[in-house]
């Protein structure tokens, strides 16, 4: 793997890999190190149910559900999902957004046309399905789509995924393979890059995956690795992360899998802030400071 790691690393360093033929995407270089310069991301770890802080979150940056106009892409789950509103219509059920726009394709030069990206001009929030992530790739990337939901962050909007569609939001794609998500590194690896150099896993803790991203993080330092649990996401903005829901999430930087520095236990104490394996759990409420690589500890007078 370490020899795929690095080649790919080179690529997705900045988000988006070189093409053969010119891309509409304008690459700008970035004041954050991960997170978007504007709006905000949402990222899920599946079924997310009906867990409420994730939803209002996602509503109250889109607009609030009277002013917001989402578009939900449903790509990830087939074909059939361009008939079928069940997904579109548990979004608007959850959130109470009245202006929602389902938006699907699996042709790439479809996802190219002006007439195709119209609903996307005015969103201020966009939600990617859950499925398999490298549909997403392979009907978005760098594509007048994928600068679509670009501006939406650029407009100060928001983007949020759910399991397979929130692995598609880092820069390089986990479990992107078609023939399975039991491979880790496979077919497709790039992804819509909205947080840079990065790489996002799903179902964690239910799906038992929390040691897979520690010897690729370990081999592409650059990368940060965030694994979420189900009914989990983590709200990102510039490069502040905060947890939301039920679950953990785990961070995986190479400076704690390999020099850490901050042990668990130090004389005799813990410090629940620091982790002696090869990656740590952040819970509810907790924030990340994705430029430091550090827990943001906050002051008992912050917290009231």
């Amino acid at each position: 793997m370490k020899k795929l790691t690095l080649t790919v690393f080179a690529l997705v360093a900045t988000g988006f890999s070189i093409l053969a033929q010119p891309s509409p995407i304008t690459i700008r270089r970035s004041v954050t190190r991960h997170g978007p310069e504007k709006g905000s991301l949402v990222i899920i770890g599946g079924n997310v149910g009906s867990q409420r802080d994730i939803w209002e979150k996602f509503t109250e940056l889109a607009g609030g559900k009277d002013k917001a106009v989402l578009v939900v892409v449903t790509t990830a789950t087939g074909d059939s999902a361009a008939f079928d509103q069940k997904g579109v219509e548990e979004v608007k059920r959850q959130t109470g957004i009245r202006n929602v726009t389902l938006l699907h394709t699996s042709d790439i030069k479809e996802a190219n046309s002006e007439k195709f990206i119209a609903p996307l001009k005015k969103a201020t929030a966009v939600y990617f399905e859950g499925g398999r992530q490298w549909r997403i790739a392979d009907s978005y990337l760098n594509t007048l789509t994928h600068q679509a939901f670009i501006d939406v962050l650029s407009r100060g909007g928001v983007i949020a995924g759910s399991s397979a569609g929130a692995t598609i939001l880092g820069s390089f794609l986990w479990r992107g393979d078609t023939r399975g998500a039991h491979i880790l590194v496979g077919d497709h690896t790039q992804g819509l890059g909205f947080l840079k150099n990065s790489t996002i896993d799903q179902h964690l803790l239910v799906r038992n995956r929390q040691f897979d991203l520690v010897d690729f993080i370990r081999q592409s330092p650059e990368l940060i690795g965030i694994g979420l649990d189900e009914a989990t996401a983590v709200w990102v903005q510039q490069d502040t992360l905060q947890v939301l829901g039920k679950s953990f999430v785990a961070i995986y930087d190479d400076a704690h899998i390999i020099h850490d520095s901050n042990q668990h236990v130090t004389n005799g104490r813990e410090n629940f802030q620091a982790s002696s394996g090869p990656f740590f759990f952040l819970r509810n409420g907790q924030k990340y400071d994705l430029d430091a690589r550090k827990v943001i500890v906050e002051s008992s007078k912050a917290k009231k």
